[in-house]
């Protein structure tokens, strides 16, 4: 196995899975920290502006989720705050207003994304891992490959091999193989695919992940005696060599 993928695995691994949750209301604390934490993430919370720039600032998160309306200040000086402070952690900001302008400020302050409440948790845990994706991407520029048993994906030249014989996928089959073997070995449900790889306006009641997933099957394991994708009926799938 490759030292870039070792290093990819270390930082997607579950001992740097920590989450700042910047928020003053109790319901949405409470609802998030259980979800998040079901997930196997790790979750400290501040419940004002002050103490989630000293939390930002003095620990090593890989996720903030930042509320613009808090009780001190508001979430776009938490943000600009804690850019001054060159704290680059992905930040989500989180706010009861829907105008774009309140968006345009809130991404200009630094954030990365923004979501309206109310949210479902599913989309709040997609652009966590969304974050968390571009967060490892840009702090490990070195990462080429992504590699599971004999199937090697490049991420810069788009090339998907296995064993010596090169697969050809369209961009969405390279998209949604490249979101398998990014989450290898983790089951993921097919609303969790869709919005990974399509985007969160796509259709919940699609079919087009079963049918994307037939397709890059059909393409990668077809012909192999080692099968990597599997289904999990009445679940989704997942990407493993076992």
């Amino acid at each position: 196995m490759s030292d870039n993928y070792s290093k990819f695995n270390s930082l997607v691994g579950s001992n740097n899975k920590r989450i700042l949750l910047v928020e003053d209301d109790d319901r949405i604390v409470s609802f998030v920290t259980r979800g998040l934490k079901a997930e196997g993430f790790t979750v400290e919370h501040a419940g004002s502006g002050k103490a989630g720039i000293a939390m930002g600032a003095e620990a090593d998160f890989r996720v903030i989720v930042l509320d613009l309306g808090l009780p001190d200040m508001n979430g776009k000086q938490v943000c600009e705050s804690l850019r001054d402070l060159g704290v680059n952690t992905p930040l989500l900001m989180l706010t009861a207003r829907d105008s774009i302008q309140d968006k345009v400020t809130g991404l200009r302050s630094g954030a990365d994304d923004y979501m309206t409440k109310p949210f479902a948790f599913e989309e709040l845990l997609a652009r966590i891992e969304v974050l968390m994706r571009r967060g490892t991407i840009n702090n490990e520029q070195d990462v080429k490959e992504l590699i599971l048993a004999d199937l090697v994906l490049n991420i810069e030249t788009h090339e998907v091999k296995r064993g010596d014989v090169q697969i050809e996928l369209t961009a969405k089959e390279f998209a949604l193989l490249e979101c398998f073997m990014r989450m290898q070995g983790k089951l993921l449900s097919r609303t969790r695919i869709l919005e990974w790889v399509w985007g969160y306006s796509a259709d919940p009641l699609t079919n087009i992940v079963d049918v994307y997933v037939r397709q890059l099957r059909r393409k990668i394991d077809e012909e192999y005696e080692l099968k990597l994708l599997k289904t999990v009926r009445g679940y989704g799938y997942k990407l493993d060599a076992l």
